[in-house]
């Protein structure tokens, strides 16, 4: 069962910690997903093998924790965030942002006092409200979203997606990839040549924007958004590893 802290705006998180030694790791999961996906419990089981503390979490209106998704919107979420880190951590700490949580990352990077000390991005999705979702709406489709305040969009990955016009709004409020981004610490951006759900071009967009005097790029090919399989996510424990030695190579 999971242990639930409570937000200044009272939303009810649900998460799951870890203890160990040494620098933390966050999991910052993506839209409409949960603390509960392969990818995070696989890098805490990697983690406490490595006695190192980590933490998994579910957004506000996701998974465990209270609310409805269809209230909540990207500043709601990285609010969650900062929270909960600044609230259950000790110390610096690497985020590890899936998707929607790499957006997550940035603007926890760029806007708050998250004690980061690295950022693994996998198939990061930074500013995706506008740039895929609106950006590919038909004009139907924001029209039905500018009346109605909310439309429906098809999803692969079970029920249709309730775009609200709020989520649209906020996520302006939130875009990254509009001006430089301050990251002045390890940057590794993990990507699939055959993620169909974040273009090839966003982690380049990324690294154009990004002040960063050490950011990588890693591409895999074949390597879906899911981004599960048995190689990427030893990728991802090998990324891990290695920006916690860059940082803290005495473990510290």
């Amino acid at each position: 069962m999971p242990d639930f802290f409570t937000t200044a705006e009272g939303r009810k998180i649900a998460y799951e910690q870890t203890d160990g030694q040494g620098p933390g790791i966050v999991f910052l999961g993506g839209f409409k997903s949960d603390m509960q996906g392969s990818k995070a419990t696989h890098l805490e089981n990697w983690a406490k093998g490595q006695g190192r503390p980590f933490l998994r979490f579910d957004y506000s209106g996701h998974g465990q924790s209270s609310g409805a998704f269809i209230d909540g919107a990207i500043g709601d979420w990285a609010a969650d965030g900062a929270q909960v880190i600044n609230a259950l951590t000790q110390g610096p700490q690497i985020l590890v942002g899936s998707s929607m949580g790499g957006w997550i990352s940035l603007i926890l990077a760029m806007k708050t006092k998250v004690r980061i000390s690295a950022i693994v991005g996998i198939a990061a999705a930074p500013d995706f409200t506008e740039d895929s979702m609106w950006g590919s709406f038909s004009t139907r489709q924001k029209d039905e979203l500018l009346t109605n305040g909310q439309v429906a969009l098809p999803s692969e990955y079970g029920e249709p997606y309730v775009i609200t016009r709020r989520l649209i709004e906020d996520g302006r409020d939130n875009l990254v990839l509009r001006n430089p981004l301050n990251l002045p610490f390890p940057v590794r951006l993990l990507q699939g040549s055959a993620d169909v759900d974040v273009a090839m071009s966003v982690p380049l967009r990324i690294m154009e924007y990004a002040q960063c005097d050490d950011l990588r790029l890693t591409i895999v090919k074949g390597a879906d958004h899911r981004f599960s399989t048995p190689k990427c996510l030893a990728l991802i424990e090998a990324t891990v590893s290695e920006v916690l030695e860059v940082c803290h190579p005495n473990g510290s």
